[in-house]
């Protein structure tokens, strides 16, 4: 069986993204405090980009790790919780 690459594996996962109520809410005036923003490499599904300076998020290919909460240095500034019953990641392979 051939390895798959991280990208790959990404790829094969499926979510159920709830459109109604987002899962990772992010407290953009508190993330302007932060110099460091470590969200931006740590998350392993990329979800955190630097755009002209502002923090830029999309919740629906989480994997529900929590490692953006976790390391996050502005207290409040990531509200996270699991995603409601039903949604959220799906994994396929692995």
């Amino acid at each position: 069986m051939k390895r798959l690459s991280s990208e790959q594996l990404l790829g094969i996962n499926k979510f159920a993204v709830d459109d109604e109520e987002a899962h990772i809410v992010l407290k953009k005036e508190l993330c302007a405090l932060c110099q460091a923003k470590p969200c931006t490499r740590a998350c392993p599904a990329a979800l955190y980009t630097l755009k002209e300076g502002d923090i830029s998020f999309d919740y629906a290919g989480c994997l529900e790790c929590g490692t953006c909460r976790v390391i996050c240095p502005q207290k409040g500034a990531i509200n996270w919780q699991y995603p409601r019953g039903g949604f959220g990641i799906i994994f396929r392979y692995g």
